[in-house]
């Protein structure tokens, strides 16, 4: 090849390269440009009395006029760019009455005095800093005293709920055979408690939980039963040292057996009755034992489960009320290849408005058959776990579909096709006014060992749990409860009951993500679902602490378990919950952010849920520089606040005049 040549295609590709280079300049926007486009935007914000009703319009031109400052953080546009989204901010805030936006505001003003000392908008930014600062700790004080005074009259109403449920205990000597009985009035007085944790009723409310727990040891001698009494009543001191309950929990504490001597009592007359026992604790024919009868209810729905020790096939039937012999409606539930454990209850009694009872018997020599008796139901869903086996029965009445969004049938408009569902739902002006979080694991299950010694996954998901109810308490208004507020084991299908019993609007499980590669990092939120990749899978499979073999028996239930609405409604709050923790995490200065996208796949704790139903993998707590963020109070706390963010953003989709209704 000549010189020539070899000249004219160096030049040639000189000028193309040249010709990208100077397109790409000519299309790119300059901190001026976007500085007038935000402004345009802003105009057709004021210039419209709808667009206004809106908080994503704002949001927009808000995030136009950020661009500003991005494009060039040290450039002439950057503090007007900060300057306008303050002062937008500020603007919203009139409109939704919330003080997040107050806040903003504030934030924003306050870094245009640090950044830009010499700029003419720091006089305007300070001006606007003391008139917004007043203005905010004077709403604040009046916000809280209003909410104070409302959370307290509920929690005063919970607890002689709670008292009227111990009573009626009391007088029962039959209910008080049945620990299910004690535990649902000690959940009652846990409500009092959550419902005002800082109120005049939250130590009464934990003072009457320990109390139960300790009268429920003196029936049960149980080493966890007694643990929980320490543990409440150590927490009434640490968080009520003013409280009249600190001297009364201390003497009890005083007066509490050891807990390694009930241990090693309860081993040794376990040792007994093993070697007394008619029948050897390992069946020798192999056959499975069923060990227990579980449930929780309420008006509209019940779960029970039924623990074995092992995995067999099953079959069940519902028969048809017979008056002539005086029987009820009733399920059965045969398990084959089984027996009935030695301390299993016969007969557990339900008594709610859909449920007899629960009964357990041995019904051939290789059968054991549990008959739920019914009172009324609409609908039932038989489907069982593995690692440990159980079955799992759910009932549904008449009033589930008013308790949370469910499924119905889409209108059809006169051009013939059907609306979406999140279309429905603005329809039907679907509420969120009671939320549950679900901390994962907990007490024996520990989860995922953290990078750094010392940290677990379930120490940082009761964390960020705990942070979380809080800011929704504070920013949305909710009602919010949590599956646990201590270092306690809970079943993953007692979890997803808890939440239906409730009558929860949104269920959100926090964990955080694990890899045996620790360079594995980001966040990301699952609904329920098939799943779609291997990654999906192995995470399903670690939550729900089985294999991934198992998942994939798993799935073949669940397109006739969930409900298509459920779904499509779990999908918009995790797209959202994802997309703010990824933005609002970037810009506040954290880096290396991975957005690891919304994802679907079969989890136990999610399954049954009869709400839409998130489950958020905060961060990678194998990964060095993840784990030691998320044991960071200030990062747990952007995570809390973007999750906030996300749930607001899901409800205004859903209902879009929700947080309109108090805007001066």
């Amino acid at each position: 090849m000549g010189i020539k040549t070899t000249t004219c295609i160096i030049i040639t590709i000189l000028f193309c390269f040249c010709g990208i280079f100077w397109a790409d300049v000519c299309t790119a926007v300059s901190p001026r440009q976007q500085y007038y486009q935000a402004e345009d935007c802003y105009r057709e914000l004021r210039n419209s009395a709808k667009k206004r009703k809106y908080r994503n319009n704002w949001l927009l031109c808000i995030e136009k006029f950020q661009e500003v400052y991005q494009l060039d953080p040290a450039g002439e546009w950057a503090a007007a760019g900060l300057y306008m989204s303050a002062e937008l901010y500020r603007e919203l805030s009139r409109y939704s009455g919330k003080q997040s936006d107050k806040s903003e505001a504030l934030d924003l003003y306050e870094r245009i005095v640090n950044r830009f000392p010499k700029s003419r908008y720091r006089p305007k930014a300070e001006k606007n800093i003391k008139s917004l600062s007043a203005g905010l700790s004077n709403r604040q004080s009046s916000s809280k005293s209003t909410s104070a005074s409302n959370r307290s009259d509920a929690a005063g109403k919970a607890y002689y709920s709670a008292e009227a449920c111990y009573r009626d205990l009391r007088s029962d000597s039959k209910k008080m055979k049945y620990r299910q009985n004690w535990l649902g009035c000690i959940d009652k007085f846990h409500d009092v408690y959550q419902l005002d944790p800082d109120g005049p009723w939250a130590a009464a409310g934990l003072y009457m939980k320990g109390k139960l727990y300790r009268e429920l040891f003196k029936w049960t001698k149980s080493v966890d039963d007694l643990q929980a009494t320490r543990d409440i009543f150590e927490q009434i001191i640490a968080e009520f040292p003013a409280s009249r309950y600190k001297q009364k929990a201390a003497a009890t504490i005083n007066s509490l057996p050891d807990e390694k001597e009930v241990a090693k009592n309860a081993e040794s007359k376990q040792k007994a009755a093993d070697l007394d026992a008619s029948r050897p604790s390992s069946d020798p024919n192999g056959r499975v034992t069923v060990e227990s009868l579980r449930f929780w209810s309420n008006p509209n729905y019940t779960r029970v489960v039924i623990d074995a020790d092992k995995e067999t096939s099953f079959k069940h039937h519902l028969l048809k009320k017979d008056p002539s012999i005086n029987k009820p409606q009733r399920l059965y539930v045969d398990l084959s290849g089984s027996r009935l454990g030695k301390d299993i209850p016969k007969v557990i009694p339900i008594d709610d408005d859909l449920l007899i009872d629960a009964r357990a018997g041995q019904y051939s020599r290789d059968n054991v058959r549990v008959v739920v008796d019914i009172k009324s139901f609409e609908s039932y869903k038989i489907f069982s776990l593995r690692d440990p086996f159980r079955i799992v029965i759910d009932v549904w009445g008449t009033g589930i579909a008013k308790a949370s969004p469910g499924p119905a049938p889409l209108p059809e408009p006169e051009n013939g096709k059907k609306l979406p569902h999140s279309a429905l739902a603005k329809q039907l002006a679907l509420g969120v006014s009671r939320i549950v979080i679900d901390p994962g694991h907990g007490g024996k299950d520990f989860g995922a060992p953290g990078y750094l010694k010392g940290v677990h996954e379930k120490h940082v998901t009761l964390q960020i749990a705990k942070r979380l109810a809080k800011k929704i308490r504070e920013e949305i208004g909710c009602e919010v409860i949590l599956t646990r507020t201590r270092d306690k084991y809970l079943t993953l299908e007692e979890r997803t009951a808890f939440a239906n019993t409730k009558n929860a609007d949104l269920f959100i499980s926090i964990h955080t993500n694990s890899h045996r590669d620790r360079r594995a990092y980001g966040i990301e939120t699952f609904f329920l679902n098939l799943a779609t990749d291997d990654e999906s899978i192995r995470v399903a499979a670690f939550e729900n602490s089985t294999s991934t073999k198992n998942i994939s028996d798993l799935q073949t239930i669940l397109t006739d378990l969930m409900q298509n609405a459920k779904i499509n409604e779990s999908s918009r709050l995790a797209a959202h919950t994802q997309a703010s923790l990824v933005y609002h995490l970037k810009n506040n200065k954290w880096s290396y952010i991975k957005n690891k996208g919304v994802k679907q796949a079969p989890f136990y704790v999610l399954l049954g849920a009869t709400m839409p139903s998130i489950l958020v993998e905060t961060s990678f707590i194998s990964n060095p520089r993840e784990c030691k963020r998320l044991v960071n109070p200030k990062y747990q706390d952007r995570l809390s606040e973007a999750i906030v963010i996300g749930i607001q953003q899901y409800i205004k989709e859903t209902t879009p005049t929700a947080f309109f209704n108090n805007h001066s």
